[in-house]
C-alpha cells in the first residue's frame, strides 16, 4: 500500500485514510449511489438523527477491516482485499437498505455480486483484484470471508457504533478494538479467552439494539407500509425489481408520490407526513411455550387475516399489518473462543452469552396494527379468532404475573 494517502473525515472513527485505487472506487456511480441510501432506512422517522449513509457505513467497514487485518498480520495485499471487499460489501443494498430488500427475491449480497462482476466496476476492480475473491469474500467465504461477513466480523462492528451514534441510542457502544486485538485466524474468526468480556457487551448492546431501533414497534410499521406499496409498484411492472440496485432513495420518494397507484402515492403521504397506524394487539413470543413456531406462520395466512380482519371490522384491507419482529439469530453466539489452546463455543465459556440465548424471545412480538381513527373499535379485539398461534404457556404467564404482583 505505497500509493500516495488520501483521508476522508469520519464521524465515528475521525480521518480514515484511503489509497488512489480506493479513491477511484469510491467515485464510481455505483459507489456514489450509497451516499443517497440511508443505512436505517425510515428509522429517522423514529430517531432523527439516523440519517446516516450505506456510503458511512462501507468507508467504516472498510477501516475496521483494515485494522482487524493488519492485528492477524496478513501481507500487504491481503490486507487490500479486504479493505477493498469491506468499501464494496453492501454496493448492491436497495433503497432503504433492507426495507426494500424485504419484498426481493433475491438477498442484497446476491445484487452485490452482480454489480461487481457484471457492471463497469468490474472493469475497474479488474485492474488490481479478482473480482471472484472479492465476491466470495463478501459472503463469507474461504479463509479471509469471516472478516467481513462472519460471526463477530467488521460489518457488525462498524454498523452497531455508527447506528448507536447516530440515534443517540447508547446500547451499541462497543469496545471493538478490543474485540479485534482478541481476535485469530484459523478455521474462522477465533476469539482469545481476554476478549470474552468484549463479545459480551457487543452480544448484549445488539440484544438491546432490536427493540429499541431496528425492531422498534414503529419502526416495523413504517417498514411494513413502505413494503406493501413497493411490492404493489413492482407486482404492477411499474418498477423492475431486477434494477432495484439503480434506484436510491429519493428515485423511490418521488415515484411513490407520483405514481399512478394510488395506494403507493398515498402510503407515501402517510410517511411524508408521519400519519402512522397504531397497535391494537401485542403479544410477546415468550408467552408461548414454542415461540419458533411463530416463524413458521406463512405470509399467505398473515395476509388472509388482515384481510378477515379488515372485512370485520369495516376497513379497508391494505390498512391492515400484522406483523412479526424478525427472528433474533445473534449468530455471533457461535463465536469459538480459545482457552489454553482449545476450543469452545461463547455460551459454554459465558453465562452471560447462554442467558441471552435462552432470552431471545422475551422482546419479540406479534402486533396488529390499524389507521389511528379506528383503533377505538379493537377493544375486544383477540388475534387468535383469526390466526392459529400457538400454545400460550399459561405457568409462565401466571408465574410473570405472581411477581409484578409482589412487586407491590
Amino acid at each position: 500500500m505505497s500509493d500516495k494517502k488520501k483521508f476522508i473525515r469520519d464521524s465515528v472513527y475521525g480521518d480514515i485514510r484511503l489509497n488512489e485505487f480506493e479513491v477511484r472506487i469510491m467515485d464510481m456511480p455505483q459507489f456514489q449511489r450509497l451516499r443517497r441510501i440511508k443505512q436505517l432506512g425510515l428509522i429517522s422517522l423514529i430517531y432523527p438523527g439516523a440519517t446516516h449513509t450505506r456510503f458511512e457505513h462501507c468507508v467504516g467497514t472498510m477501516h475496521l477491516g483494515s485494522k482487524l487485518s493488519e492485528e492477524l498480520e496478513l501481507d500487504s495485499d491481503e490486507i487490500e482485499l479486504i479493505r477493498a471487499s469491506g468499501l464494496l460489501h453492501d454496493i448492491g443494498h436497495g433503497p432503504f437498505s433492507h426495507v426494500s430488500e424485504g419484498v426481493l427475491s433475491v438477498p442484497h449480497e446476491e445484487l452485490s455480486k452482480f454489480v461487481i462482476t457484471k457492471t463497469s466496476m468490474r472493469d475497474l476492480l479488474e485492474e488490481k483484484f479478482d473480482v471472484d475473491e472479492i465476491v466470495d469474500i463478501i459472503n463469507g467465504k474461504g479463509r479471509l470471508g469471516p472478516i467481513v461477513s462472519g460471526e463477530l466480523d467488521v460489518d457488525r462492528m462498524d454498523y452497531l457504533l455508527r447506528d448507536s451514534h447516530n440515534t443517540g441510542v447508547s446500547y451499541g457502544i462497543i469496545d471493538y478494538e478490543r474485540l479485534i486485538s482478541n481476535l485469530t485466524l484459523d478455521d474462522g474468526l477465533i476469539l482469545d479467552i481476554k476478549g470474552v468480556q468484549a463479545a459480551e457487551g457487543a452480544l448484549v448492546s445488539r440484544y438491546f439494539m432490536y427493540p429499541s431501533v431496528y425492531q422498534h414497534h414503529t419502526t416495523r410499521i413504517v417498514n411494513t407500509m413502505f413494503r406493501r406499496a413497493l411490492k404493489r409498484i413492482i407486482d404492477e411492472g411499474i418498477i423492475d425489481e431486477n434494477d432495484i440496485y439503480k434506484y436510491d432513495d429519493t428515485d423511490i420518494i418521488s415515484l411513490f408520490r407520483s405514481c399512478e397507484d394510488n395506494y403507493a402515492k398515498d402510503i407515501m403521504y402517510r410517511l411524508d407526513n408521519r400519519i402512522v397506524p397504531k397497535r391494537v394487539k401485542t403479544i410477546r413470543l415468550d408467552n408461548f411455550k414454542f415461540p419458533e413456531k411463530m416463524y413458521k406462520i406463512k405470509a399467505e395466512e398473515l395476509r388472509k387475516a388482515e384481510e378477515e380482519i379488515a372485512e370485520d371490522y369495516g376497513l379497508d384491507k391494505d390498512y391492515v399489518f400484522i406483523n412479526i419482529a424478525e427472528y433474533p439469530r445473534f449468530d455471533e453466539m457461535k463465536t469459538q473462543v480459545s482457552v489454553e489452546g482449545k476450543l469452545y463455543p461463547l455460551t459454554e465459556i459465558s453465562n452471560i452469552i447462554g442467558a441471552l440465548s435462552k432470552a431471545r424471545f422475551n422482546i419479540p412480538d406479534i402486533s396488529v396494527y390499524v389507521p389511528e381513527e379506528e383503533k377505538s373499535k379493537f377493544e375486544k379485539f383477540k388475534l387468535e379468532n383469526y390466526l392459529d398461534l400457538p400454545e400460550i404457556d399459561r405457568e409462565k404467564f401466571h408465574g410473570i404475573h405472581y411477581d409484578q404482583i409482589k412487586l407491590f
